[in-house]
């Protein structure tokens, strides 16, 4: 297989120079753009192109395929959610086989500079109701995938390992894993029929927060499938905490067992992430890795999944 070739600055440079000659002031000097990698030390695939635009480049084929795809996608979900979502300016080819968009940028901050207030939860209910509305058979039709629900009871057992090598490393203590019994995973599994639209990577990066806590944004829709909600519930509860997650799925129409699901997959993820950062096995930082387990075991008043009865799966009390 040929090795994807590293993107450079002048890399960058080169490919926006032509696409912003006519819109962006001074991209027709010898310099061109300003153009930066929004994380410093990553892999360069995303880089802020001025102050106005960003470029995301793929960086083998199959991440080509999910950028081609991207900005038709991004059309199909855009009147169904009150957030923005990114706009393609450009589109193309960075290098022979792999994929680029060119984007406008969504000001504001990251979940991860800023907190999401009580108007920005109602923010992310609308987001998550929007996501329920959008056609499933629209969105296959371009490509999306549908994605099997994940067995809580295989990931339940998953993290119970990690948690023993989590308490070695005096990270975490295993019993807390055991508010999540092996008879309540088996009645928080997903239930048929209820596939929809799921982002898939809500983490605080891809939600983009004003200061005053509203949520203005939602970045990067590479990952999308057709699949468990339950899924953008704990992705919600890693990136702005599992109270302010629940509440906004309430708010979306989700009653007690999607909540539920999406708190124990967030919680039982960041125990087995970071054992496996702890090991090396895992590219997140740690302080980050430390600070979405946090974030999703934190409280939340509804705990108690023994209560749920399965002749009414979304009438638990919130």
């Amino acid at each position: 297989m040929t090795q994807a070739p590293t993107p450079t600055a002048d890399t960058v440079r080169r490919l926006v120079r032509s696409l912003l000659k006519d819109s962006t002031p001074g991209a027709g000097e010898a310099a061109g753009p300003e153009v930066r990698p929004v994380a410093e030390g990553g892999g360069h695939s995303t880089w802020w192109v001025g102050t106005r635009h960003v470029l995301r480049l793929a960086g083998d084929r199959a991440a080509s395929s999910r950028r081609r795809r991207e900005p038709r996608l991004r059309d199909l979900v855009r009147p169904h959610v009150p957030v923005a979502v990114p706009t393609s300016v450009a589109q193309g080819e960075w290098a022979p086989g792999l994929a680029y968009t060119l984007d406008t940028k969504v000001p504001g901050g990251s979940a991860e500079e800023h907190d999401v207030s009580a108007v920005g939860e109602a923010d992310l209910a609308g987001l998550l109701t929007g996501l329920r509305e959008v056609p499933v058979r629209q969105a296959e039709a371009l490509g999306v995938p549908r994605v099997a629900p994940r067995s809580l009871e295989r990931l339940r057992r998953e993290a119970g390992r990690a948690a023993e090598r989590l308490r070695a490393a005096d990270e975490f203590d295993p019993a807390r894993l055991q508010q999540l019994t092996s008879p309540a995973a088996v009645q928080l599994a997903a239930q048929p029929g209820g596939a929809v639209l799921v982002h898939h990577a809500l983490t605080g990066e891809h939600l983009v927060i004003s200061a005053d806590g509203r949520v203005r944004g939602v970045l990067d829709w590479t990952a999308t499938v057709v699949g468990d909600p339950a899924e953008d519930i704990a992705g919600l509860a890693l990136a702005v905490g599992s109270p302010a997650a629940v509440r906004a799925a309430t708010l979306a129409g989700y009653g007690a067992r999607p909540c539920l699901r999406g708190l124990w997959l967030a919680r039982c993820d960041t125990v087995i992430r970071l054992a496996a950062g702890l090991e090396g096995r895992d590219a997140v930082p740690l302080p980050l890795l430390r600070t979405r387990l946090l974030r999703a075991w934190e409280a939340i008043l509804l705990e108690r999944v023994t209560e749920l009865r399965d002749e009414e799966p979304d009438d638990a009390e919130l």
